[in-house]
């Protein structure tokens, strides 16, 4: 029987379903037997509309009577039950609604439903459409998102000249869907190795109109807006603070963009030195990977001074799918340092799972088959888990990084006096694997950290 092994609701629920049909039956029956033939009133008793009550009798579903008409402000789109012409039955089922009700959520009552249709209809519209109303109307005021329309290609680039600190795995494509998307931009690599002027990697950012720059100071001094995005809080401080630094070119009315991961110490540090000089400052961590970045599909977090946040609309656009502006200084950085713990605590779970599967006798693809059609599945764990099936770490974002950014992260739970055992459990994994070598490699290289 369906019934078997099945709710109280969902037994209820057919149970009104079978005894319609049985009734609709003997209604048409009784109609072909006695025509021509009237109560003693001469009229029809109509039959009386099915309902279905819950132990305290509340009323959770109705079947409506086909005379009578619906009052809903708009038709909604024919549900299952609507559609039960093939069952035998004589009378017109088209008058057959439920009254929306908590019954129609039942997975086993809705899964009988569409069991009895040709054609099912999707369940996943209402679903995503109420999401949408919850998205839109729980915002804040004070956070918003700006979609990026770099896909289209429909970006009017800003006529301010744009610097771009620090060429790594990130800033790269960062700065050549700058260039693509028409902005004006003049860059500078602290890394002299990496970006030699006669280095192949340079030479096509000059070929695709890019300036070069000689020294932080330097750029910031020709240019209106100036982006930083390099590896940790003492690089982006030596950036500002050091030698023919940022702090050197500033002049009042310039603005400086840091986009380097960091802690929010060092983000209100360098804000209040920039502003000391007259600069106008902004915090914008990205979200990402280098592969992301090339796409130009990038999250931008920002905060700080909310005109230059403006005037950076083009550049955001060009190289990020969505930009956030999160209020004061230090938010951003707030913010992406959780966003990065959870990501490193979650790829070292599956590193786990990966060996634990192996160590059990479990086949590590068949893992990742299961585990691609489940609720986690996402892009970042087939990518990464292909990789390390694969042997194949090159980095996509440094093991070294985000290794970097838990530590950042458990250190701000301190501070704030809350606890962070997974983070603190997961980046003592990430040293494991720094010690085996692998901080130049990808994260996903945090697998070996179980195999050596």
């Amino acid at each position: 029987m369906i019934k078997i092994n099945k709710g109280k609701r969902f037994q209820q629920a057919v149970d009104a379903v079978e005894d319609f049909l049985k009734k609709k039956e003997k209604q048409g029956g009784k109609e072909q037997s006695s025509e021509g033939k009237g109560d003693s009133k001469g009229k029809k008793t109509p039959t009386k509309p099915l309902k279905i009550l819950e132990e305290d009798d509340e009323d959770l579903s109705a079947l409506k009577d086909p005379s009578e008409k619906d009052l809903t402000d708009s038709e909604p789109e024919p549900s299952s039950v609507e559609r039960l012409g093939g069952l035998g039955t004589t009378g017109p089922v088209s008058g057959f609604k439920w009254e929306s009700s908590p019954v129609q959520d039942d997975p086993h009552f809705h899964h009988f439903l569409l069991s009895q249709t040709e054609k099912p209809a999707s369940s996943m519209e209402p679903i995503s459409k109420r999401l949408k109303i919850v998205e839109e109307d729980t915002r804040s005021p004070s956070i918003q998102a700006a979609d990026s329309t770099a896909i289209n290609g429909s970006i009017t680039p800003t006529d301010k000249r744009i610097g771009f600190l620090g060429l790594g795995l990130m800033g790269s494509g960062i700065v050549s869907n700058l260039l693509k998307m028409g902005h004006v931009v003049t860059v500078w690599n602290r890394t002299v190795e990496k970006v030699p002027q006669d280095n192949q990697h340079c030479d096509l950012f000059i070929q695709e109109g890019a300036r070069l720059g000689r020294t932080p100071a330097e750029v910031v001094s020709l240019c209106d807006i100036t982006f930083s995005c390099v590896s940790d809080p003492k690089a982006a401080r030596d950036l500002v603070l050091g030698p023919s630094g940022v702090l050197q070119g500033i002049r009042p009315g310039k603005c400086y963009v840091e986009m380097s991961t960091v802690d929010p110490e060092t983000i209100t540090e360098l804000s209040q030195v920039i502003s000391s000089r007259g600069g106008r400052f902004l915090e914008a961590p990205v979200a990402g990977s280098q592969q992301v970045s090339n796409e130009g599909m990038l999250v931008i977090l920002a905060a700080g001074d909310r005109t230059v946040y403006e005037d950076c609309s083009s550049c955001f656009q060009a190289m990020g799918k969505t930009s956030f502006f999160l209020g004061e200084v230090g938010n951003a950085a707030r913010m992406m340092l959780i966003l990065n713990m959870v990501q490193g605590s979650f790829m070292a779970t599956i590193a786990e799972g990966l060996t634990l599967a192996q160590a059990t006798g479990q086949s590590q693809h068949t893992f990742l088959d299961i585990l691609s059609q489940g609720q986690m599945a996402s892009t970042f764990v087939d990518q990464k888990c292909q990789n390390i099936l694969q042997g194949n770490f090159k980095p996509d974002y440094y093991l070294k990084h985000i290794q970097k950014d838990l530590r950042l992260a458990i250190s701000m739970g301190d501070t704030a006096n809350h606890p962070t055992p997974m983070a603190a459990a997961a980046n003592e994994v990430y040293k494991r694997a720094k010690a085996l070598d692998q901080s130049d490699n990808d994260m996903s290289a945090v697998y070996r950290a179980y195999i050596h």
